[in-house]
């Protein structure tokens, strides 16, 4: 009896020493201090990197987590349960020109070998490369053409996920499919802030920190400038579309920007951090006597008040288009989508010369101008 007790305090010591090795495996060397973005963490290893991304819909879940190894090194053993990815990233394949041009930032476009709406690109490295060829063209986002995917040596995916919906065929090739869910952050430097996650992803930390910091330091220097501000004028934006007129919640990242460039939204109140589909009457009942109306569109030429009235005649029931302070972006001409997610201190200082001139004399607005007759 007092050999079969000890020969199961053996057992029960060895289960025990090796549970501890395994748990002290997972234990971290570092966690990254994460200051402004609720989507993911980075606990670092010894010999590997935990990326959790946090589901953008129910922030208590993880979306995905991605064990980052370095592709010059053994997969370590005892690692938790995730998808490896060997670091840096080559061979990939974007989805979106949102991604194309944060590769590009980081200087690593040449380590994209395909692309999905690449109609949609307009990053001059990025489309120069599409033009030659070397970046392939894979079609559709919903539908990508994953025998090319194949034959091009694709070896990881950036897409943007959406809610209850997966990526196909694409699933089945065995690769790692990055769900980078940026655009669900509710602040610009919430956003902004996974680039430090790309640039891990990149092999280039060293650079993404360096933007990351920079743009955080601008746009944080706007906020105190517009901070201030003794008039804080109202603001709506977008145009109507079909039968609606989507306009950003009170909690949304647009919102954010009209606060901290020193306006008051006119929609503050509508809750959500998405945007929701009003009728124009709602609109134009809510944000009639608005000072200032922001609008985005895509077209061969600027847009005029001549052309926005005959798209739609009662627009010009607005104070903002009687009073003529309609500004508007044409994103046919300027890289607004591409490059304001990872630098939002550009479009907080085009927002803070459009509601506080006075505070920006000497500026040339990026990508806003007002309209002309």
């Amino acid at each position: 009896m007092k050999q079969i007790i000890s020969l199961l305090f053996v057992f029960w010591t060895a289960v025990s020493c090796t549970q501890s090795k395994k748990q002290a495996g997972n234990v971290p060397v570092s966690v990254d201090n994460i200051q402004y973005s609720k989507g993911y963490t980075i606990e670092r290893h010894s010999d590997y990197i935990v990326a959790e991304i946090h589901d953008p819909w129910d922030m208590t879940r993880i979306l995905q987590r991605y064990l980052l190894v370095d592709r010059n090194k053994d997969i370590p053993a005892g690692m938790p349960k995730g998808t490896v990815v060997r670091t840096p990233l080559r061979n990939i394949v974007v989805y979106n020109s949102v991604h194309s041009s944060i590769v590009e930032l980081l200087q690593a476009a040449d380590n994209i070998v395909g692309a999905c709406e690449s109609r949609y690109m307009d990053t001059p490295v990025i489309r120069e490369l599409l033009d030659k060829g070397v970046i392939a063209d894979l079609g559709e986002a919903t539908a990508p053409n994953i025998e090319k995917m194949v034959d091009i040596g694709a070896e990881v995916i950036l897409a943007s996920p959406f809610r209850n919906a997966g990526y196909g065929p694409a699933e089945k090739l065995g690769i790692p499919i990055l769900e980078c869910a940026d655009y669900m952050e509710a602040t610009p430097l919430g956003r902004a802030e996974w680039l430090r996650l790309y640039g891990l992803l990149l092999g280039r930390e060293e650079l993404a920190d360096s933007i990351f910091r920079a743009t955080e330091s601008n746009y944080l220097s706007l906020v105190k400038l517009a901070e201030g501000v003794e008039h804080r004028p109202t603001v709506f934006s977008e145009k109507r579309f079909g039968s609606s007129w989507h306009v950003p919640g009170g909690g949304s990242y647009m919102a954010h920007f009209f606060k901290d460039a020193g306006a008051d939204y006119m929609f503050a109140d509508l809750s959500g951090a998405g945007s929701t589909p009003l009728a124009f009457e709602t609109v134009l009942d809510k944000a009639i006597h608005a000072d200032i109306w922001l609008i985005k569109y895509n077209q061969s030429a600027d847009m005029t008040y001549t052309t926005l009235r005959t798209e739609y005649v009662p627009y010009e029931n607005f104070d903002a288009f009687k009073n003529k302070r309609v500004y508007a972006c044409n994103t046919a001409f300027v890289p607004y989508y591409e490059e304001f997610p990872m630098r939002p201190d550009y479009l907080l200082k085009d927002l803070v010369w459009v509601f506080h001139p006075e505070l920006l004399p000497d500026y040339t607005p990026r990508y806003y101008k007002k309209l002309t007759e």
